[in-house]
């Protein structure tokens, strides 16, 4: 087994996170996003959309999609409980690693993707206008954010989840994305501090 892994990359963050809070030691295969070495023949084989992470099972098998891989990781190892227990609880942390992708993660990822100057071979067009529009939609989610924090210490309620490793690593990409989350939302900020004092939130 081996984890195709980008670095400073958020999604292969996301994974990384997940497997230090569950203690899962994986080999890590290196692939340099700056170089493009991605998209080169031999990652495209691994993952023909040229995405990271991507991981290899030992009979071959490629998982790609960092949920997915953290889904699997959480079969073969349930303890401590990443997505949840029970029904309700599931479906909480589901919701709100749903909400937090879409509504935080992907929009940040636009800002970031038609803004910064290293992206410009990767997003053809970039499109400035784009990032223009989701800025308010951000600041949006945060406010509601804000507002949900203001009754549980986490995310998706009183446990860790997922869902705030998708949270933290959305709110951290805000900072290349030349993005802040204002000093009024005392409760994000609250709850990034402490979700970003663990120690995987190094990993």
């Amino acid at each position: 087994m081996k984890l195709y892994d980008g670095g400073r990359a958020p999604n292969p963050r996301r994974v990384r996170i997940f497997l230090a809070e569950k203690g899962i030691a994986v080999p890590l295969e290196p692939v340099d996003l700056g170089s493009l070495q991605h998209k080169s023949a031999a990652y495209s084989a691994v993952n023909p959309l040229q995405r990271l992470p991507a991981l290899e099972l030992d009979d071959g098998t490629v998982l790609t999609e960092s949920i997915a891989i953290c889904r699997y990781f959480e079969e073969l190892q349930p303890e401590p409980p990443l997505f949840g227990q029970g029904p309700l609880e599931k479906a909480q942390v589901e919701m709100w690693n749903r909400r937090l992708e879409f509504h935080l993660f992907a929009l940040v990822a636009h800002v970031f993707r038609n803004t910064h100057p290293a992206m410009k071979e990767w997003e053809v067009p970039q499109v400035p206008a784009w990032a223009e529009a989701n800025k308010p939609r951000i600041a949006e989610f945060l406010r509601l954010l804000d507002r949900e924090l203001q009754g549980r210490r986490f995310v998706a309620g009183d446990g860790y989840s997922v869902a705030d490793i998708t949270g933290l690593v959305a709110v951290d990409f805000m900072k290349p994305a030349k993005l802040i989350v204002p000093d009024e939302l005392t409760n994000v900020h609250r709850w990034h501090a402490e979700v970003s004092a663990r120690p995987s939130a190094k990993a």
